[in-house]
């Protein structure tokens, strides 16, 4: 065996994992990605899904989809920079840029390509980027790619952020980038204050809306609208692979940070354009988003039904006001046990253990769609209480 297959044959947890039958990754749906799915000929109710719209099966959105395929076929073969620009990827981009309210906007193949390709590029040598230690990974790949000086700021503390800013000399450009919803324990940041420091410190502001958007805000667009400060964020980001129910991402922002990006970002200018389908459903998706609020509304009755229930019965689910409901378990075996026992009882949640968070974190990730209905919501909670009690994690009020 070369030295290579060696080393990495001694990474055998998965292995473990599955030989005790708690393995809970890749896990096979056979159904389109509804409330319910089918899993080995069985319905699972789907609790583990981004898409807060629920908007992934609409047959508006599929319709559109199998348009743009027939127009413009089934790819682009080339990069934006070259021959991979569509006019329907132009008709998506000025789109963005007004429901964003901001000058322009660019779209990614991927949400990971956007804050990889930004955050990596916007800033030099003798600039800062300051990232909240629970920013999600691309971030985080995105200023480890950085030449910049990276600061990391405590979770949320604009305490521990302002002295991580008067550490920077003054006449250097300083990036502040923040998940608006942090994705794994559903709390949210703090953008009021986050853009009052920047303009306090003369920095600019990146904020992922990949969480926020369909979400919050007028129309769906997002924590900084929601809390009115979107026109003092300098970037936004989103994905269309959440709320809009496709694939690819996008930064909304103003027209000297595009034209940089356009001609800089390299996850942008070497990576093939988005699919003119994912296009198509992400047009389509938004013109959903504006014109349907009561979606978004139905969306926040479940949420506000379903943290009455995990409180009352005694889960620990930390900060969050969202539909990303964390119910924290602390240890990384009994996860994934609770992860299966609850398949096992048609629930289907997502286990998140070290090292997406510390060993001490571990958790279930619940997460809400529009499309939920209440009942289901009931059940899930029923069967999350009965396995969380029989392991040991719940006792009887």
């Amino acid at each position: 065996m070369k030295l290579l297959q060696t080393k990495l044959s001694k990474y055998t947890a998965p292995q473990e994992a599955k030989a005790a039958g708690i393995y809970p990754y890749f896990r096979a749906i056979s159904s389109e990605q509804d409330p319910e799915v089918i899993m080995n000929g069985k319905k699972v109710l789907m609790f583990g899904s981004n898409c807060y719209t629920g908007l992934v099966n609409d047959p508006r959105i599929k319709e559109a989809a199998i348009e743009a395929t027939r127009k413009y076929g089934t790819g682009c073969a080339g990069s934006p920079f070259l021959n991979g620009t569509l006019d329907i990827h132009k008709e998506l981009e000025a789109r963005l840029a007004e429901y964003m309210g901001k000058e322009d906007a660019m779209i990614y193949s991927t949400g990971f390509e956007v804050n990889l390709g930004v955050v990596s590029t916007l800033t030099g040598r003798e600039d800062y980027i300051l990232w909240d230690e629970q920013d999600h990974a691309s971030i985080i790949e995105g200023r480890r790619l950085s030449f910049s000086t990276a600061l990391k700021y405590k979770h949320n503390d604009m305490e521990s952020l302002e002295k991580q800013l008067q550490k920077c000399a003054p006449d250097k450009v300083k990036l502040i980038v923040t998940d608006s919803v942090f994705s794994m324990e559903g709390d949210v940041a703090n953008v009021k204050c986050i853009a009052e420091l920047a303009k306090q410190y003369n920095a600019s502001v990146m904020v992922d809306e990949a969480h926020g958007i369909g979400v919050f805000g007028p129309g769906g667009r997002g924590v900084c609208h929601h809390y009115g400060v979107a026109q003092d964020i300098d970037v936004i980001m989103g994905t269309f692979s959440k709320s809009f129910a496709s694939l690819g991402g996008f930064i909304a922002t103003d027209k000297e940070i595009t034209n940089y990006l356009r001609h800089h970002s390299r996850s942008y200018i070497f990576t093939a354009s988005i699919t003119p389908a994912s296009t198509a459903a992400a047009l389509k998706a938004l013109e959903i988003m504006e014109k349907e609020p009561e979606r978004q509304q139905a969306l926040w009755d479940l949420t506000h039904f379903a943290l009455e229930g995990f409180r009352s019965a005694g889960f620990e689910i930390g900060h969050t006001s969202t539909p990303i409901i964390p119910l924290f378990i602390r240890d990384n075996w009994k996860t994934f046990t609770i992860t299966r026992d609850l398949l096992e009882e048609g629930i289907f949640v997502n286990p998140v253990v070290s090292p997406a968070v510390a060993p001490q974190d571990t958790l279930i990730r619940f997460s809400l769609m529009a499309t939920h209905t209440r009942e289901q919501v009931a059940t899930a909670l029923e069967k999350i209480i009965k396995v969380f009690k029989a392991n040991g994690l719940l006792q009887d009020k």
